[in-house]
């Protein structure tokens, strides 16, 4: 039996996810290699997708790994973190950006990236689904008890959370190119909507029976609290946690929106400035085509200067 969980124990207790090794490797690897090759591809972009990766390790390989098949709790911090906060990361790197300015036939991915098929997938309603569904069914489906008995189903699920987070977070950004340019209210919709789910997934959770009762009674744990308590310390980071990891992603969402209205609002001004130009210019053209036919000839203006004794 493992040991119990105490405060130098969440400091101290580490075990290698090599599932999670090798996909931070891979993406950590491939990523540092592009983008020095792109000149000047911003650090702050890099820090984030590393960032991102790193978010991965903690929860996997930390304390949070180690007790994720022994309390309740610990795997809803995975859940949260992997859903709402490693693909807010990651696409913050712009890592599609990165790729179409590296990778050859770049042209042919930005077609598919705006053709029907990537449009439809990437619809408001589709992206809304990605995001709350993947909970629901973790936590109420026998696919938690799964998780929990068979390593590789949890490690696809976790990989199915990040991507899931992903696609939401790259539609709703659009810090890389998107299929759809839908307005930023469609994104606050959407974030609502994920408060009022994530708020009857935890009440589900904490009133509701028992998940995987019969695999936790069977470890016999003696210590830490009971599967009731458990179950509603881990309701409550879903319900809590899953809406201050969405914080992060509202403030940088009206950054941009912010952002994209000071840029619209300079373009603006700066077709007023040619329209007011424009006009200025054809009402010259219209007075000096108004004057007298001789006061355009330069023989003429010279005459008359001097009959009138101008210099």
């Amino acid at each position: 039996m493992i040991a119990p969980l105490s405060w130098e124990r969440v400091f101290t207790a580490w075990t290698p996810d090599f599932a999670a090794l090798v996909f931070v490797l891979i993406l950590g690897g491939g990523y540092i290699h592009l983008a020095r090759r792109v000149p000047g591809w911003s650090r702050v972009r890099t820090g984030a997708f590393l960032a991102g990766l790193a978010t991965i390790l903690l929860v996997t390989c930390s304390f949070l790994g180690v007790y994720d098949r022994v309390l309740f709790w610990p795997r809803a911090v995975q859940t949260v973190v992997l859903l709402m906060v490693t693909p807010l990361l990651l696409a913050l790197g712009a890592p599609l950006t990165l790729l179409l300015s590296t990778l050859p036939g770049a042209q042919r991915l930005r077609a598919v990236g705006h053709g029907r098929v990537a449009r439809a997938l990437t619809f408001p309603l589709v992206v809304t689904v990605l995001l709350i569904v993947p909970p629901f069914l973790i936590y109420l489906t026998p696919l938690y008890e799964l998780c929990l008995r068979n390593s590789a189903v949890d490690s696809l699920v976790r990989l199915v959370l990040v991507g899931c987070g992903f696609v939401y977070f790259w539609t709703r950004l659009r810090v890389d190119p998107t299929p759809r340019e839908d307005h930023h209210l469609v994104s606050f919709g959407i974030s609502l909507t994920d408060v009022i789910v994530d708020a009857a997934l935890g009440l589900v959770l904490w009133l509701g029976p028992l998940r995987a009762a019969g695999y936790y009674h069977a470890l016999g744990r003696t210590w830490g609290p009971d599967l009731r308590t458990d179950q509603i310390i881990g309701a409550g980071v879903l319900w809590i946690g899953g809406d201050l990891a969405g914080l992060p992603f509202v403030g940088a969402l009206m950054r941009r929106w912010m952002h994209e209205d000071q840029r619209q609002a300079e373009r603006i001004d700066q077709e007023l400035d040619a329209e007011e130009q424009t006009a200025r210019s054809t009402a010259e053209r219209a007075d000096s085509s108004t004057g007298l036919w001789w006061e355009s000839d330069p023989a003429l203006t010279e005459r008359f200067k001097r009959e009138r004794g101008q210099p």
